[in-house]
């Protein structure tokens, strides 16, 4: 499973880790991202998504429905 939310796009970012001598080494920050599993009252199935943390808030928001026609219009698979 990719660090990638299908809802929001979210994706890891990049950077440095910084020691106390000030040495600097490669790191990746990581979103939050969570298998949620939702019933598709359209369609009458359940659908499983890997959301971020945010994503999950904005599927509460919005609905299942709408994230839904989101997720189909970026292109994605559900």
């Amino acid at each position: 499973m990719s660090a990638h939310c299908q809802l929001t796009g979210r994706s890891p970012g990049f950077g440095n880790a910084v020691s106390h001598s000030h040495r600097r080494t490669p790191r990746r920050f990581d979103p939050n991202i969570q298998r949620k599993r939702y019933w598709l009252q359209s369609e009458g199935r359940h659908i499983r998504l890997t959301l971020s943390a945010k994503g999950i808030r904005t599927v509460d928001t919005i609905g299942i429905e709408a994230a839904v026609a989101r997720i189909r219009a970026r292109g994605g698979k559900v």
